[in-house]
């Protein structure tokens, strides 16, 4: 029993570092924080970050589409924040690290990149 409390401790603090980062890269990127906790509307404020035309959101609900459009968004969002493809996909598939890593990192947002 102590050890599934451990457990759990550990992941409720994994998870909040993440939606921390998340609130953070939002927020960088000139979008309300909050979103990043609204389901479905965070993949939208995501698509907008990336700067991806909206009906990506479809892709999402489309199996294995839903991993490459994933990736995409990602590797388009470390773009815009300065980053490497490298760390796109880090993003995509590690993101416990990445995420927080690019939330509390200095990496500033660019529209146009």
């Amino acid at each position: 029993m102590e050890n599934n409390v451990g457990v759990l401790v550990v992941q409720l603090a994994v998870a909040v570092v993440v939606l921390a980062g998340f609130w953070k890269v939002f927020t960088k990127a000139g979008q309300p924080g909050w979103a990043c906790i609204v389901p479905i509307y965070n993949i939208y404020v995501m698509t907008q970050i990336a700067g991806k035309p909206a009906w990506w959101i479809v892709l999402f609900f489309i199996p294995i589409a839903n991993l490459i459009a994933a990736i995409l968004i990602f590797v388009a969002i470390a773009q815009k924040f300065g980053k490497g493809a490298g760390f796109g996909v880090g993003m995509a598939l590690l993101g416990f690290i990445f995420i927080p890593i690019l939330g509390f990192g200095d990496a500033q947002y660019d529209p146009n990149a």
